[in-house]
């Protein structure tokens, strides 16, 4: 498994509208897209849910690198990278995915949490952690599912989880899910993931 993301910030004034109308168009061409786990396409607003910004901040589990590749060399990116300038795009290794007893509902929002293994930290026990977390967060009460990634080169691990709905009080940034692409879903590989 593969985890992607990139941030697209937008101007305060920005009219997100334009970015649900994107979304609400253009979205199905990743509901078959091969080697994709799921995309969620995530938004932040500003003054809603803490957000200081307006961003579009696609997220993508993967179940190959085949896909992500496919993806990111072929005229979606491309065409989004026209529309708003090329995103760095930061990318994690799987560590753990898990479902939730909301695996079967349309997810409305989504919760990131990054945080940077110190250098005087042991990394399996920082990594044993978030598995932790992870397996409490798939037991919650409207989790649709959570996955665990790391950035080996700079020691990030990346916690992302969807929600039915308002996500509880936990830890990271609040997204909200204009649409759910999951067309491997099922093809992801459950727990951890060595």
């Amino acid at each position: 498994m593969h985890a992607m993301q990139y941030e697209i910030t937008l101007p305060g004034d920005y009219d997100m509208g334009v970015i649900r109308h994107r979304v609400a168009t253009k979205s199905a061409g990743t509901d078959s897209f091969g080697g994709l786990g799921l995309k969620a396409y995530a938004i932040r607003e500003r003054g809603i849910d803490g957000s200081s910004v307006n961003q579009y901040a696609p997220f993508y589990l993967w179940t190959e690198a085949e896909g992500m590749n496919a993806f990111l060399w072929g005229p979606g990116f491309a065409n989004l990278s026209n529309d708003f300038g090329r995103p760095v795009v930061q990318h994690w290794t799987g560590l753990a995915f898990h479902t939730g007893p909301a695996r079967g509902v349309t997810p409305a929002a989504a919760t990131r949490d990054t945080r940077q293994i110190p250098v005087d930290t042991d990394p399996v026990a920082a990594i044993d952690t978030a598995l932790d977390r992870a397996r409490s967060y798939a037991e919650t009460p409207g989790s649709h599912c959570t996955a665990v990634a790391i950035d080996p080169k700079c020691w990030q691990l990346v916690h992302f989880t969807l929600w039915d709905s308002t996500p509880p009080d936990v830890p990271g940034m609040v997204y909200e899910v204009l649409h759910l692409s999951r067309p491997g879903l099922d093809e992801l590989p459950t727990g951890r993931q060595w």
